[in-house]
């Protein structure tokens, strides 16, 4: 694949169109997710799958998809291209990751970032209720719990956490993923 976007390349990007703290933590959340589910299912491509998760969100403040969905994921895609980033398969996953746009997962990578995008707000929720607020105090056992909840978290999306499945990995191994990863880099993450 030529052209392929690194990861200093990307976070330059990032930083270029995004401002807020909140939308940034989840970009590195969902990156760590992403890596982290790629250690598993593409080994030679953490880093690149880890792009994948950092840029999912790159449009966030730059259009207007609190009032029509089908513009988040293709303006990060149009946003790529001008930073003279043509590359398909990512812009195919981060389009991927909101069904809204049109575009339904169809590979691993795809389903990767449908799933790890949820998932990470979702065990970030959980570990709000900790009196500390951190994920090192959230188990396995909580996230399942509040994941059956449909109370609980009720924006997060949980047939996208599910579709994790479609690439050989389960639910369960989701949460251990996200419990992982973003525990390593918790500080980052304000958790």
């Amino acid at each position: 694949m030529e052209n392929k976007i690194t990861r200093e390349q990307a976070h330059e990007i990032l930083m270029k169109y995004m401002k807020g703290e909140n939308y940034i933590q989840h970009s590195y959340a969902v990156e760590a997710i992403m890596k982290g589910i790629a250690k598993r299912l593409a080994p030679d491509d953490v880093e690149y799958w880890g792009v994948v998760g950092l840029l999912h969100d790159l449009d966030e403040e730059q259009c207007d998809w609190q009032h029509d969905m089908s513009v988040h994921g293709p303006t990060s895609v149009e946003i790529l291209k001008k930073e003279g980033f043509d590359d398909k398969v990512l812009g195919d996953a981060i389009k991927a990751h909101n069904p809204k746009c049109g575009m339904k997962a169809r590979t691993k990578l795809q389903y990767a970032i449908l799933a790890a995008d949820p998932m990470s707000g979702f065990v970030k929720a959980v570990a709000q209720i900790y009196p500390d607020k951190k994920i090192a105090s959230v188990k396995h056992k909580s996230v399942m719990k509040r994941f059956n909840e449909l109370r609980f978290a009720s924006g997060a999306n949980r047939d996208y956490m599910e579709a994790i499945e479609f690439t050989g990995l389960s639910l369960d191994d989701l949460i251990d993923i996200a419990l992982e990863e973003m525990g390593a880099i918790a500080d980052v993450l304000g958790l």
